[in-house]
């Protein structure tokens, strides 16, 4: 489950989209880049390889959800 998600934009133009986001799963930081294609860019603690599609879909979720609502 991921807790404390948080987004802001990648660029200082809020026009031109791209997020940084980060959020806490099971006591460990991640952190990645949500492209505005939907492709995400994992830049601290990569999930282990049986948790990254969860998380990637979780991800794309809070993503619709908090930025193209």
């Amino acid at each position: 489950m991921i807790m404390h998600f948080q987004f802001k934009p990648l660029y200082e133009n809020k026009n031109i989209p791209g997020w940084n986001f980060s959020f806490y799963h099971k006591k460990q930081k991640f952190t990645g880049i949500y492209h505005q294609t939907g492709k995400i860019e994992w830049t601290k603690n990569l999930p282990e390889q049986d948790e990254i599609e969860t998380l990637t879909s979780q991800v794309h979720e809070l993503m619709l959800y908090h930025v193209y609502e």
